[in-house]
């Protein structure tokens, strides 16, 4: 399985009513839960000391929740409450349906890739959060509370699940994941159906060693703010 985003993803063909998922099963799957448990919880107690001035540092800027905290879909469709830094404004919501209902552009960009190239609803302090991907650092409690893994698809919400089509119990045949092959990949530079294309990837050719080299590469990607938004 080749790694990274030297060649573009499309989405895979119709599959065949009798190809079901199996990632996530067996022996490897619970040694994937034990590297999830020990990776998250040494990462929790290093990292406390940079996420509690983050915490503070976006409650003093505008006197909202420093946590984001959002319905996502994970494990055979189980809905979650996953957890970020808050980067938006408080009233982003509102924000975004006034942007897209008054500017054409933005609404073909938002349903084609749920994503803005310039999303007013983001703050300053918010867009170094992204760059950084230090705004994800929370769902480590994800990880810890079983919700999500190291390593997974990145989790969607309810108005994605139609973007999968047939494909949606590949994404829900395993966790959703802090990093994946959509964060090595470009992340926001991919088109959804790219994206899609990654996760099927990501479950046909599932391993705790294809898990370890993902982790591997989060690390320069991160640093490079590849995709970044």
């Amino acid at each position: 399985m080749s790694f990274g985003a030297t060649a573009k993803e499309e989405r895979p063909k119709e599959r065949s009513e009798d190809s079901t998922p199996t990632a996530g099963i067996g022996f490897q799957a619970g040694l994937k839960r034990v590297t999830d448990v020990a990776l998250s919880s040494a990462a929790l107690i290093f990292l406390l000391p940079l996420m509690l001035p983050i915490a503070m540092a976006i409650r003093l800027h505008d006197g909202g929740p420093a946590l984001f905290v959002q319905t996502r879909i994970g494990r055979n469709g189980k809905r979650f409450s996953c957890f970020k830094f808050r980067t938006m404004v408080v009233d982003a919501d509102a924000r975004l349906k006034e942007l897209l209902g008054t500017s054409p552009a933005a609404l073909k960009e938002w349903e084609g890739s749920q994503k803005l190239t310039t999303d007013p609803r983001i703050t300053r302090f918010g867009q170094f959060l992204r760059k950084s991907s230090l705004d994800e650092l929370p769902q480590l409690l994800n990880i810890l509370r079983g919700e999500m893994s190291i390593v997974g698809p990145r989790p969607i919400v309810e108005s994605e699940v139609a973007k999968y089509g047939n494909y949606f119990d590949y994404y829900s045949s395993v966790k959703p994941g802090l990093t994946g092959l959509w964060q090595i990949s470009g992340r926001s530079d991919t088109s959804y159906d790219e994206r899609v294309a990654l996760d099927v990837k990501y479950v046909e050719h599932w391993s705790f060693l294809v898990d370890t080299k993902i982790i591997a590469l989060t690390i320069p990607a991160v640093l490079v703010s590849k995709g970044a938004r």
